[in-house]
Formats: C-alpha cells, structure tokens, sequence
C-alpha cells in the first residue's frame, strides 16, 4: 500500500512555491500545504548547486527515504515538497528524518501522542 503520491506536474510545485508555507533548516528546506485529498503528496527538488547527478540523486534517496518513516505519522493529507540543500547529500537519512520530524511537530503536521494515551 502506498503511503504517499509524488507530486510530477510543475504546476503543484509552482503552487506551494508561492501559496504554501515555508520551513527552513541548513540541510533542507520543507514547502507545505493542506489538501483535501487525505493522502501525503511529495515531490523533491536538487538544484544544480548540490552538485552533480550522482550526488544530487543521492541527496533525492535520502529524503524519500527518511520520509518514508514519517509519513506514517502525519496528521491528514499534505502536499509537501522539500528542497535539498548543499549539505544534504553529507548527512545520513536517520538525521535528514530527525530534521523531517522537528519541522513537521513546529507546525503541527504530526499526531499529537498524548491524545492517543487516554
């Protein structure tokens, strides 16, 4: 079962770009939005500066990866797009997913836990 679709079309991308929300981290970046859909759409970004294909596709492995364990977490669906930044492709998905996780809780994107215990 799919967890998530990716986001293809350039106009999705264009979307969050102007209308979402935006979270920054010296290691990545996180473009967010609400969608009625239910489910999380994703897509990733690497621009030219990360440097050459093998490392920008490296950097696109370790978020899609990291994502993959959170997105089980998410409260609703979400159109997400998250930008790799130049020292994405140094880090280890566990710490990319670490990241994933504080900028999602700041704006309380995941489950709340404590609603859970009662």
């Amino acid at each position: 079962m799919l967890d998530f679709v990716t986001l293809k079309l350039n106009g999705d991308f264009r979307r969050l770009y102007n209308r979402g929300k935006a979270v920054t981290n010296p290691a990545l970046v996180m473009y967010y939005s609400k969608n009625r859909a239910g489910i999380c759409r994703i897509g990733i970004t690497t621009g030219k500066k990360i440097g050459n294909a093998v490392e920008r596709n490296r950097s696109r492995r370790i978020i899609r990866e990291a994502f993959r364990s959170v997105v089980k977490e998410i409260d609703g669906g979400f159109d997400i797009v998250f930008v790799a930044r130049s020292k994405t492709k140094y880090q280890k998905s566990t710490y990319i997913e670490k990241i994933m996780r504080d900028m999602m809780s700041q704006e309380n994107m995941l489950f709340n836990k404590k609603e859970g215990a009662e």
